[in-house]
């Protein structure tokens, strides 16, 4: 029997954080730099490319090169 199958949902796996905290800061695929200006930093682990777009952004990610990341963060 799966979880699915007794009509409950699965649990998420989240670390608590304090108030205001983007909980995503504490993955390795989110660049803190990136994410702490106010932007997606989901980083593209195959390319290395990082999202640009505002924070919690609708629709798939924009990535740029490291460059061009390092640009936003500052």
């Amino acid at each position: 029997m799966n979880s699915s199958d007794d009509g409950s949902r699965p649990v998420p796996s989240v670390i608590p954080v304090s108030g205001g905290e983007r909980p995503d800061l504490r993955s390795f695929h989110v660049r803190e730099d990136v994410a702490l200006a106010g932007r997606c930093g989901n980083v593209h682990l195959a390319t290395g490319r990082t999202c640009i777009l505002p924070e919690r952004h609708q629709g798939s990610c924009d990535f740029v090169g490291p460059e061009d990341a390092s640009g936003v963060a500052h």
